[in-house]
């Protein structure tokens, strides 16, 4: 069995933000020769995620009201953990919420997706570099 291990590295300016992956993926797909197999992506942050969805900038707007309506960043002082010094409660929340990682299968060599699927990554507290692992296992 062959693995191939690999990392991305994001620095969103934003405090939040989306990122479509996907080429990064596949390329270290192909780079590890596997054709038959799995990759894991997830995000190395405890305040940033990886999921799978449809790359529509609506949707991507929709995500962000929504978290955001889930758990408001203002005011940081409604959240526990922001009394430690802190200002990122809510990007720990909303990372729960969005997910750490996906598993994606490799068929024939490239990312066996259903129609529309990408691979992205989600920014929750920003502005410092931030990693994804790309672990790739198969044959």
């Amino acid at each position: 069995m062959k693995s191939h291990r690999q990392e991305l590295w994001f620095e969103i300016p934003a405090r939040s933000g989306f990122v479509n992956i996907t080429p990064q993926v596949e390329r270290a797909v192909r780079e590890s020769g596997v054709q038959e197999g799995l990759v894991l992506v997830n995000a190395m942050h405890i305040t940033a995620s990886v999921f799978i969805n449809d790359d529509e900038r609506g949707l991507h707007h929709d995500y962000e009201v929504w978290l955001e309506s889930l758990a408001p960043h203002e005011p940081v002082s409604r959240y526990h953990h922001n009394r430690t010094g802190e200002d990122n409660a809510d990007a720990h929340l909303k990372r729960q919420v969005m997910g750490r990682e996906v598993v994606v299968a490799i068929t024939g060599g490239d990312l066996d997706f259903g129609p529309w699927e990408q691979i992205f990554y989600g920014e929750f507290d920003g502005r410092r570099r931030k990693r994804v692992l790309v672990k790739v296992i198969g044959e």
